[in-house]
Formats: C-alpha cells, sequence, structure tokens
C-alpha cells in the first residue's frame, strides 16, 4: 500500500463518484500495561476473553497510555476521525508516524525499531508486503470475530481485512477537458506529463493495483499482469507518466492533475473535503472490470504496547469504526453483518453506492506472482 491514505461529510461524495462500470512518533512510549493483566500476559493474549476480558484490556491500555501507529494519514479511508475517537474513548495518545509511507515503509521501522518504544504497535498493510512477513505479526482475535467473514481473515488471528475501495481515476476537470472513461484514455497527448500514482508499485499496494488495473484493462488477467507494466511503459513512452508521488498539496498546485489510486483517496480530495479539498476535482471508476483489494490489520509481535495494540483492532473492527470507513466510501469488511444487525450507517452506505457486487480481488497466490513480475520488470521497463 502506498499510505498517500476522511473528512466529515465524505459520504456525501461518494454519491459524485462517475461509476462508469458496474499507513513521527514524537513522544517516547511507556511500556507498562498496568493490572488487569502484565506485560507478557497481553503481548501473548489471542483475545481479550484469554486474559481476563475486555474490561481488563481497557484498563491495561490505558496504564499504558500510547499506541503508535504507522502510515495512516487521515484523508486516507478516514484515519484523522478513526484516530480522534479512539483517544477521545479511551484517553490513550496516539503517535502517528510516516502518514505518508508504504507498506514496506511499515515492516522496516518494525524490523529497525525492534525492541525501541517508537517501535510500530499496529500495522495496516497491502496483501503482498504483509505476506513476505507474517513471521512479524501475532495472533489476536477480536470480539466480534465471527463479523469477520473466513475469506476476510487469517485463522489463527494473525491479520484481518479491513476495508477496501475500488481503483479509480481522480483528475482536475479546470485542466482535463474530457473526462477520461478508462486508462487507454490516459494515453491520449491530453495528458502529457499529468499522469501519476501514489508511489512505487514494487514497495506500495496502492501503486501495484494500478498495475494490476492496467492488466485487466489491456488483455492481461490477475494471474499475469505483465500486460499492466506494459501499459505503464507505453504511458511513459508517450511522456504522459510524471514519477511524482501525487499529494493534496501537488494536487493543489497543478503539478499531479491525474491520479490513479483508490476511490476513497479520490473522493477525499474533492469537494466533500471543504476548503483543503479541490473543488474540481472528480472521481471516476474506469469501465470494464472494476479492481478492489483490502488492507489487513495486524499487530506486531513485538509491540511495545500490546495492550493498546489489541484495544486498538478491537477499536477498527467495532460498527463506530467500521461505519467511519464507510463514510469516506470505503467499504468495511463487517459490513455485511453490520447490515445483518442494523447497526450499519445507511446514509454512508447509500451514498457509496452498496457494496460492488462484481469485482477483481487478486488472491495471495496471483499477489505474490504479481509482485515477481513488479520486481523483474517495472524498473526496466519505467528506466527507474
Amino acid at each position: 500500500m502506498q499510505h498517500t491514505r476522511t473528512l466529515a461529510g465524505i459520504a456525501l461524495a461518494a454519491a459524485a463518484v462517475v461509476t462508469l462500470a458496474g499507513c513521527s512518533a514524537t513522544s517516547s512510549a511507556s511500556t507498562s500495561s498496568g493490572s488487569g493483566g502484565g506485560d507478557s500476559d497481553w503481548k501473548t493474549a489471542t483475545s481479550a476473553e484469554s486474559a481476563g476480558g475486555m474490561d481488563a484490556l481497557v484498563k491495561a491500555a490505558k496504564a499504558e497510555g500510547q499506541l503508535n501507529v504507522i502510515a495512516l494519514p487521515p484523508t486516507w479511508a478516514n484515519y484523522g476521525k478513526i484516530i480522534d475517537g479512539f483517544e477521545k474513548k479511551y484517553d490513550i495518545k496516539i503517535n502517528s508516524a510516516n502518514p505518508n509511507g508504504s507498506s514496506a515503509d511499515e515492516v522496516a521501522a518494525v524490523k529497525s525499531q525492534q525492541g525501541q518504544s517508537t517501535a510500530p504497535d499496529v500495522l495496516d498493510l497491502g496483501n503482498a508486503v504483509m505476506q513476505q512477513n507474517l513471521d512479524l505479526l501475532t495472533d489476536y482475535k477480536v470480539a466480534n470475530w465471527s463479523d469477520i467473514p473466513d475469506t476476510l481473515k487469517d485463522a489463527d488471528g494473525k491479520w484481518t481485512r479491513d476495508y477496501t475501495g475500488l481503483m479509480s481515476i481522480g483528475y482536475d476537470s479546470s485542466k482535463i477537458q474530457d473526462a477520461p472513461k478508462d486508462l487507454d484514455d490516459l494515453l491520449d497527448s491530453e495528458y502529457k506529463g499529468k499522469v501519476s500514482i501514489a508511489g512505487d508499485p514494487t514497495q506500495a499496494n496502492q501503486a501495484a493495483s494500478a498495475v494490476y488495473l492496467a492488466a485487466l484493462e489491456n488483455g492481461g488477467s490477475a494471474d499475469d499482469i505483465t500486460k499492466g507494466v506494459d501499459y505503464f511503459g507505453k504511458l511513459k513512452q508517450a511522456g504522459n507518466f510524471q514519477n511524482v508521488l501525487p499529494t493534496q498539496a501537488t494536487v493543489a498546485s497543478g503539478e499531479t492533475p491525474v491520479v490513479i489510486q483508490w476511490s476513497y483517496n479520490n473522493l477525499a480530495w474533492g469537494p466533500a473535503a471543504g476548503s483543503s479539498g479541490n473543488k474540481n476535482w472528480k472521481t471516476v471508476v474506469p469501465e470494464g472490470q472494476a479492481l478492489g483489494s483490502y488492507y489487513s490489520q495486524a499487530i506486531n509481535k513485538d509491540a511495545p504496547h500490546p495492550a493498546a495494540a489489541r484495544l486498538w483492532q478491537e477499536y477498527i473492527a467495532s460498527p463506530d469504526a467500521q461505519n467511519l470507513y464507510l463514510q469516506a466510501g470505503a467499504f468495511p469488511s463487517t459490513l455485511a453483518a453490520m447490515e445483518q444487525s442494523g447497526t450499519v450507517d445507511k446514509d454512508a452506505l447509500e451514498a457509496a453506492g452498496g457494496m460492488p457486487k462484481d469485482y477483481v480481488e487478486l488472491t495471495d497466490a496471483q499477489v505474490t506472482d504479481a509482485a515477481k513480475v513488479l520486481a523483474a520488470k517495472w524498473s526496466a521497463t519505467m528506466g527507474s
């Protein structure tokens, strides 16, 4: 993932999607877990129930007093409000490191800061990087484990899928006259020097997913993304690809007027962001097969705040936080269970257009194979 990752009322923006088809810590962290379970208990607890219950977990997490997160920009899938909600509910300070970092950056921080109070407690990872680093994670099952479909969680609790969007094209309508319908449109001369993706596809899931989508649109498949790499080679040869990491600032300056990224991120950069957004920013889900990709939540097995890390997992799996994802136009993993129990934010679900019924998401094996293709071909094709 590239967590180049909404704001209150963002769900209203989701209704404006043109659907043409059908993650720095600045303070030292305490490692005391307080009573209700010693430090070693929470480091190994595989559920709240196994270590004294939810009240004990809350008490221990509050005693720790801090939580280290990484690569969670406030405008990515409503993480600004999600973080704020956790801090207010539990009076636990969140230290947010490297908000524009990638999944690879998250893993690098876990490894380089092992044993330090600043190390990430929790991770929000794209699948390719996660599958390569499962040894860094620990098992934990949230209280509403049964609300998460079996296909969206590790059987032992090492990770859980949390939310997904659809790969989309965001563009500044004041600079682009004809709305793009698909990625092939971006090869036209009107897009000279204007198209960017969110990072390096060999490091960032969001950027890699742009390549996956290009493969689907150009005769490739989830089993072989080579034609997606070829497409970006053509985009560069045409002079249209711009190797710049897009942000709201680069959009505002006009440097990156066209960005291929997750729908919830493009929506968060548009009119619904208010004064911080671009009133001319529009979002298009390209014609043809839609592409999605869930991001996964996990706990660092050496988390400096093991109780707070587990409490964070409980919070983000709860209807409160799951609905905040939905309000950003990101579809949460417990959506079906919330619909059944009546806890879903119906207005947000309607604004987001409902969970997409037909879209491609690469399997673990396909993601692993895609990563090999990107490692072998991306740099050579793009000359970087």
